[in-house]
């Protein structure tokens, strides 16, 4: 998340200026233009105060990244396809199928 990108989404879609949503939030414009260009990060709860102030909420939720184990595993079924795609392949011809539903001669229950 990109807390710059979203005080200026937030501030577009509220139809605030960059000074009354640093008026309605607390803050000095000038602060809150660093926050919009990334020279600075506003703290969390700052960021939720500037959201609040423009109308919107924040929502936060986890979510996992993967361990060092599956990013191991993910590179060997990786390199053992590309070890496959290089076997040599051989015409084999068409695949047969057993009919069901038909009996063979001299077949047993």
């Amino acid at each position: 998340m990109d807390a710059g990108l979203l005080l200026t989404e937030a501030r577009r879609r509220s139809g605030l200026s960059r000074r009354q949503l640093a008026r309605r939030g607390r803050t000095s414009a000038s602060t809150l233009a660093a926050y919009e260009s990334g020279a600075s990060v506003p703290s969390v709860a700052t960021l939720t105060r500037l959201l609040r102030a423009a109308g919107f909420d924040a929502q936060v939720s986890l979510q996992g990244t993967g361990s060092a184990e599956d990013a191991e595993r993910g590179a060997a079924i990786e390199a053992l396809l590309v070890f496959t795609d290089g076997l040599p392949r051989a015409e084999r011809g068409s695949l047969g199928y057993p009919v069901f539903g038909c009996r063979r001669a001299g077949a047993d229950r």
